[in-house]
């Protein structure tokens, strides 16, 4: 066996949680390569939501998703902090990378408070065994901040409702990303 470099592991972890005809969520649309995993593993009979704050990314994915004839994704320029508002239904999987759109303004960044309140939401929507993958992108300025909001926040989710993973390879140099995913393996109420 061979480890997986940690974008093959985040698709991995997605693979084994959401099924043909499900709903997804991608939480940073970018460039629109991980809407379209997902469209393909949810199939014509499911559907991905997408967000993006930036209309260069939201253009992208859905030229992205236009060359592959997928047609199952519904792409917003919102904030993924209000998934909530636009998928309402019950949803398998969700994937966020971290960090600013490659190619564009790096100081468009994902913020902590944000990502956290689409965190909350999700694991209200999500169904019992669904995923959760933060692609944790941290050596830009206020990358820091966000893995540190980030870790303390899933650090506290009760076990016995959530578990939280960390994956990651230790002896990489210049912050190398990671993973933090989140199972929810039973129904709960957030702590406030």
């Amino acid at each position: 066996m061979k480890l997986q470099r940690v974008l093959q592991y985040a698709q991995t972890l997605l693979m084994h949680s959401i099924e043909k005809g499900e709903v997804a969520v991608d939480g940073t649309a970018g460039n629109g390569h991980d809407t379209l995993f997902l469209s393909q593993l949810v199939g014509e009979a499911g559907h991905v939501y997408a967000f993006d704050v930036q209309q260069q990314a939201v253009e992208a994915t859905l030229d992205h998703l236009a060359e592959h004839n997928a047609t199952n994704a519904t792409v917003l320029l919102d904030g993924h902090e209000n998934v909530a508002k636009h998928v309402h239904g019950e949803v398998a999987g969700a994937i966020f990378n971290l960090g600013y759109l490659p190619g564009a303004d790096h100081s468009i960044v994902t913020k902590g408070n944000t990502t956290i309140m689409a965190i909350e939401q999700l694991l209200q929507l999500l169904k019992v065994g669904g995923i959760i993958v933060l692609v944790v992108y941290h050596g830009h300025a206020g990358g820091k901040e966000e893995r540190d909001e980030v870790l303390r926040y899933v650090s506290s989710l009760p076990q016995k409702f959530v578990h939280v993973l960390r994956y990651e390879f230790i002896n990489q140099q210049n912050n190398p990303p990671f993973i933090v995913a989140l199972e929810k393996v039973k129904p709960f109420q957030p702590v406030k």
